[in-house]
C-alpha cells in the first residue's frame, strides 16, 4: 500500500527496526517510511503527483510520471526484505545511527541483486533522502556521513564515480586518503553482511565511529554541527550533486532551495512605493555615484589629437592605417587626466530582528529595503534585506528591484540569527571575493544563542566584511565583539546610519 504520510500517526505504530540516519538535526518529514507489523509503505505525498489518489506503482507510465515517489517505493521495499536485524538492547545511540547509515547501500545493493532494474528508481531518490543541512559543518563526523550515504552508494553500484566525484573530493580533503581507505572497507564489508546479522552491523558502526576519533563509549549520541560556524566544502560539495541530480546549475538550485525555505509568509502586506520612498531611491543612488567617483587621481588615456606625449608605435601604425586606406583606429598620444579611482562592487546585507520588542523598527526598515534595492540596481552595488526571528525570511533578494514594498511583520524570538548572517553569506559571499563588504544588524543583541552568534561575527570580521550593529535607545542590549556599535534614536535614525555607512565605505575604499 502507498498512502501519504499522516504525521498524526501514534508514535508507538513506528516500526522497531533499524533508526534511519537523522539527517538533519531539525524535525523533518520523512519522504518513505516502511511499517513491517502492517506490512506497509509510505511515501510522503509531495512525491507522488498531484493526485496521490491515482497512484498505481504496477503502472510502468506511471513511474515514468513520478520517479522520485517510486524510487522511495522501491527504497522501502529494499528495507522490507533487506533490513531483517534489530539494535540489541542498550545499542548507543550514535552507533544505531552509523548502523543505519551503512545499512541504507546495504540494502540498496541487496535490492539491485534480486531487481536489477530497480537500479533506476533508486537512482531518482537520492534528492529526496540526502538533502542540504546534511553536512553542514567541515568535521570528521559529517564527511564520514556523506561518505556512507553516498560514497558507499557507489560501491553498492546504484551511483557512479562520476556522480559524486566534487563529493568524494571534499571528503577525501576532511578525512585524508588512508582514513577514508579505512571507511571504506567498513562498508564494504557491511555490503556482505546477512540481512539478519544486527550484531555484526553494531560492531563495524563501533569501528566507524573509532576511524574518525569517537569513542562509543565515552560519546553516545552523534555529534551536532557548530552552529557558531559557517558551512564548509561539504556543503558546497553535496549542494552540487543535488543541483545535478535536479538537473539544474549550483546557482539555479540555490535560488530555488532559498525561494522554498525563506520565502515571505503569504500574509505579509504589499503597498505601491510613494513618491518620498522613490525621491529616497534616488537620492542614495546618486551619494552611491558621488563616492564611487570621490576623488579623482591623475591618470593617463590614449588619444588620437595632440597634445600629449607622442608615442611612436602607434603613430606609425596610424600612418600605416591611413596608408592602406583604412580607418585609423591607433590613437598616438597620450593625454595626462584627471581620472576616478576604480572603486569595488558594494556588498550591504541588512538583517533586521523581527522579534516583538522590535516592533517599532519592521516598518521604516521595510520601506529602507526597498529604497536600498532601488539605489543598489543603479549604482553598481548588490544588496539584500533578511528579517530574523522565529523563521528566516529573505525580504528583498540580491540584484532584485521589486515593484512593491513588502511590510514585514514582528513578533517572535531570535532563534535563527545564525541562520540569517549564514544565508547572507552564501546570497553575499561576505566571507571572501574582493568586493566592499558590509554587514549591518538592526537588534537589540538578545539572541537565543549569543556565544554562537560572536563566532560568526568574528569569522566575518576576520574575513575582512565590516559589522555595523545598531542598538534601539531605550531597550536592554547586548554588545557584541568585532562589531561597529551605535545605538539608534529611532527607525529613521538606523536607516540613515545603514546609508552613511555604506557611503563612507565606499569613499574610504
Amino acid at each position: 500500500m502507498v498512502r501519504g504520510l499522516d504525521p498524526a500517526r501514534n508514535p508507538a505504530d513506528r516500526p522497531h527496526r533499524p533508526a534511519r540516519p537523522r539527517r538533519h538535526r531539525r524535525r523533518r518529514r520523512r519522504p518513505e517510511c516502511f511499517y513491517p507489523d502492517l506490512r506497509r509503505i509510505e511515501i510522503d505525498a509531495r512525491y507522488i503527483a498531484d493526485d496521490p489518489t491515482i497512484t498505481d506503482p504496477r503502472k510502468a507510465g506511471h513511474k515514468k510520471i513520478v520517479p522520485t515517489g517510486y524510487g522511495l517505493l522501491v527504497h522501502g521495499a529494499a528495507h522490507a526484505a533487506h533490513s531483517q536485524w534489530e539494535n540489541p538492547p542498550g545499542t548507543a545511540p550514535i552507533l544505531a545511527e552509523v548502523a543505519a547509515m551503512l545499512e541504507e547501500s546495504r540494502a540498496e545493493g541487496r535490492q539491485r541483486g534480486r531487481r536489477r532494474t530497480d537500479r533506476r528508481w533508486l537512482r531518482h531518490m537520492i534528492n529526496a533522502v540526502v538533502h542540504p543541512g546534511t553536512a553542514s559543518a567541515d568535521d570528521p563526523w559529517h564527511a564520514g556521513v556523506l561518505a556512507a550515504l553516498l560514497l558507499a552508494r557507489v560501491d553498492a553500484r546504484i551511483l557512479t564515480s562520476q556522480d559524486v566525484r566534487t563529493v568524494r573530493a571534499a571528503v577525501t580533503a576532511v578525512l585524508g586518503r588512508p582514513r577514508l581507505r579505512r571507511l571504506r572497507e567498513v562498508w564494504k564489508q557491511a555490503h556482505t553482511v546477512d540481512d539478519t546479522d544486527a550484531a555484526t552491523m553494531i560492531d563495524l558502526a563501533d569501528r566507524w565511529c573509532r576511524i574518525l576519533g569517537i569513542d562509543p563509549n565515552q560519546q553516545q549520541h552523534p555529534p551536532d554541527a557548530d552552529p557558531g560556524q559557517f558551512p564548509g566544502r561539504l556543503d558546497q560539495a553535496l549542494t552540487d550533486f543535488l543541483a545535478a541530480s535536479h538537473g539544474l546549475t549550483h546557482a539555479d538550485y540555490q535560488a530555488q532551495l532559498t525561494r522554498h525555505r525563506h520565502s515571505p509568509p503569504g500574509n505579509w502586506p504589499h503597498t505601491d512605493p510613494t513618491t518620498d520612498q522613490q525621491a529616497a531611491a534616488r537620492l542614495l543612488a546618486e551619494r552611491i555615484h558621488r563616492a564611487r567617483t570621490h576623488n579623482p587621481e591623475p591618470g593617463t588615456r590614449p588619444s588620437p589629437l595632440p597634445p600629449g606625449r607622442l608615442r611612436t608605435r602607434h603613430a606609425i601604425a596610424a600612418e600605416a592605417q591611413i596608408a592602406a586606406g583604412q580607418v585609423p583606429t591607433a590613437q598616438p598620444w597620450q593625454h595626462r587626466t584627471q581620472t576616478p579611482p576604480p572603486k569595488p562592487t558594494l556588498h550591504l546585507a541588512v538583517l533586521v530582528d523581527l522579534s516583538g520588542s522590535m516592533y517599532p523598527y519592521a516598518e521604516e526598515l521595510s520601506s529602507a529595503a526597498w529604497i536600498f534595492a532601488h539605489a543598489a540596481r543603479r549604482r553598481h552595488a548588490v544588496t539584500t534585506t533578511i528579517g530574523f526571528g522565529d523563521h528566516t525570511t529573505l525580504l528583498v533578494p540580491p540584484n532584485t528591484r521589486p515593484g512593491q514594498v513588502l511590510h514585514m511583520q514582528a513578533g517572535g524570538g531570535t532563534s535563527t540569527f545564525g541562520e540569517a548572517v549564514k544565508l547572507a553569506d552564501k546570497l553575499l559571499d561576505l566571507r571572501h571575493g574582493r568586493a566592499l563588504r558590509l554587514l549591518a544588524v538592526v537588534s537589540d543583541g538578545l539572541l537565543d544563542d549569543i556565544p554562537s552568534g560572536q563566532n560568526l561575527i568574528t569569522t566575518l570580521h576576520w574575513a575582512g566584511c565590516a559589522v555595523l550593529w545598531l542598538h534601539p535607545a531605550g531597550l536592554q542590549s547586548h554588545t557584541f565583539r568585532h562589531t561597529t556599535t551605535i545605538t539608534v534614536a529611532d527607525p529613521v535614525d538606523a536607516v540613515a546610519r545603514i546609508a552613511d555607512a555604506a557611503v563612507a565605505a565606499l569613499e574610504h575604499a
